[in-house]
């Protein structure tokens, strides 16, 4: 396999920048158009790989870890299959979230060379594609990209996408600290406004947003079809000054412009909404440089988020709704 960043990469990362913009009413019959092909271009064993009933217990099996999986992989593809499978993932994402989700792709190559063999297989192609029952402007199906660092799953219902949660981004490194790649922080627009908001906390402030002074190494449970329902913790949100609002409310808004719309403006509003009730807590030292995590909860989202790895420079991050992942809807 070239060592280099896979020519997939690099070319859905053109199509998103080059691509004229997609009405919000297409996106649904793109996705399907463009699953479709994907389909169409597997061999049998290709096939009984990638696609599964819609009701597969498997549409809720996803992690962000290094793992087996099913779903057929992209480094199994043949180069004419695999600009079809970005054509898919680029109907699934904005440009802003094609390219994150492309560059933590390409952070395995630097894993691979650092670690040398020691640890998992780290490899940038290692992503799988997944297509849950038939991609069609009516009736149910969803896809599903996932590998190390990354989860994405998406419901349609009716020719409409009517979830793209849960969802998840990671980085390793965070922060590329050397090499020519030197420079490169992937999820700054979420990390930076985090940190930014921490520090503007007031004394009172802060004591009502550290629930703890250690940060749990892992922060939300994944292969689960809803979200953990706990009590929140940390500081209302209403009960910060308009300024830390304006930050928080960026923050947020950062994990729904990795998606075009309809589903960018379906998270914002759901977002908007929560803030309402939403609590914001910080898990670890008054310290952003040391190990941290936080949680914002609300009754229509809950976002998790964790630094606790390689001298925290190793970051995961997920978005679920509340009732509504995978398209379903539960009452909590």
């Amino acid at each position: 396999m070239c060592r280099n960043i896979p020519i997939f990469i690099l070319l859905a990362s053109t199509i998103a920048l080059v691509s004229p913009t997609v009405r919000a009413d297409e996106t649904g019959s793109m996705m399907a158009d463009a699953a479709r092909r994907f389909i169409s271009a597997l061999d049998e064993k290709q096939k009984s790989k990638a696609t599964f009933p819609f009701d597969s217990p498997e549409r809720f099996n996803w992690h962000w870890i290094p793992r087996e999986r099913k779903g057929v992989p992209i480094k199994n593809l043949t180069p004419e299959q695999r600009p079809l499978a970005f054509g898919l993932l680029a109907t699934g994402l904005s440009t802003k979230g094609l390219l994150k989700a492309s560059t933590i792709m390409s952070l395995e190559e630097i894993l691979r060379v650092e670690e040398a063999g020691r640890g998992p297989i780290r490899d940038p192609e290692l992503y799988y594609v997944s297509v849950f029952g038939t991609p069609a402007d009516e009736g149910e199906w969803g896809w599903r990209v996932e590998g190390h660092h990354l989860s994405l799953n998406y419901t349609l219902r009716s020719g409409k996408v009517v979830s793209v949660t849960p969802f998840q981004f990671g980085s390793n490194p965070a922060l590329v600290k050397s090499g020519p790649r030197k420079g490169v922080r992937n999820l700054a627009a979420i990390d930076a406004p985090a940190n930014e908001l921490f520090l503007s906390l007031t004394p009172v402030q802060r004591t009502l947003a550290i629930v703890r002074d250690i940060a749990p190494e892992v922060t939300t449970t994944p292969n689960s079809a809803q979200p953990e329902t706990t009590a929140r913790e940390g500081i209302p949100v209403a009960q910060l000054t308009t300024a830390q609002h304006d930050v928080l409310t960026r923050l947020l808004h950062a994990y729904a412009e990795n998606f075009p719309d309809p589903a960018r403006s379906e998270l914002i509003d759901r977002i908007d909404r929560g803030m309402l009730d939403a609590h914001f807590a910080w898990y670890g030292p008054a310290d952003a440089a040391r190990n941290h995590a936080f949680r914002v909860q609300a009754s229509t989202f809950l976002i998790d988020f964790n630094n606790t790895q390689n001298g925290t420079n190793h970051i995961h991050t997920f978005f679920r709704s509340v009732g509504g992942d995978f398209g379903q809807t539960a009452t909590f």
